[in-house]
């Protein structure tokens, strides 16, 4: 059995890095055990970062202002603050949103970029599962050019429906095919993103 070839990428000179939810309250132990590879798929959501800020391409940061009650990502809880590295950003737009979709937030993300012609989208943040792959497959069902490095995601483990619990890993390997299975995005690495950028 043979591997599928790596996809071809080809980067716009005006697409956008899209951060979502890289806040503080991620680190909370109410979301349980976290991506064994969290605190290094955050280094590479950094370099993204960096070498968006080198070539002048937009960076929209997501916040998630959540409207539970308990919730550490509750606004004027420390939870809801940007971790520091994404709050120093020079970012072109914060979004903010309470589901999981960036697109449903303010301000209007769709809008945002339509009226910027920017029609491709990198998506990567917290958590994979959640608002990660709904951005993207809403990404996708708009009509953008959505790229998701997969490796510049992380999420935690998660209870189904009978308490049978999936972990981050498996969880991120999902998210990926149902990316990639489903047309929504193009998954690939932060390095081969890297090397094109």
């Amino acid at each position: 059995m043979t591997s599928a070839p790596a996809p071809v990428l080809a980067l716009a000179d005006n697409a956008a890095l899209v951060l979502i939810d890289i806040q503080s309250g991620f680190d909370d132990a109410v979301w349980g055990r976290p991506s064994p590879d969290a605190e290094a798929a955050q280094g590479r959501m950094s370099a993204l970062a960096v070498r968006w800020s080198e070539t002048g391409r937009p960076i929209v940061v997501v916040r998630h202002d959540s409207v539970g009650a308990e919730s550490p990502l509750r606004p004027g809880q420390p939870g809801n603050n940007l971790v520091g590295w994404v709050a120093e950003l020079e970012a072109a737009v914060l979004v903010t949103k309470t589901v999981n979709s960036a697109f449903i937030g303010e301000p209007d993300l769709n809008m945002w970029l339509r009226e910027r012609g920017i029609g491709q989208i990198v998506v990567t943040g917290i958590q994979a599962n959640m608002c990660v792959e709904t951005t993207a497959r809403m990404g996708g069902n708009l009509g953008y050019d959505v790229i998701v490095p997969i490796d510049a995601t992380s999420t935690f483990d998660l209870a189904g429906p009978e308490g049978a619990v999936m972990s981050a890993e498996d969880l991120t390997r999902a998210t990926a095919t149902n990316l990639h299975g489903g047309g929504f995005a193009t998954v690939t690495s932060a390095a081969a993103l890297l090397a094109c950028a």
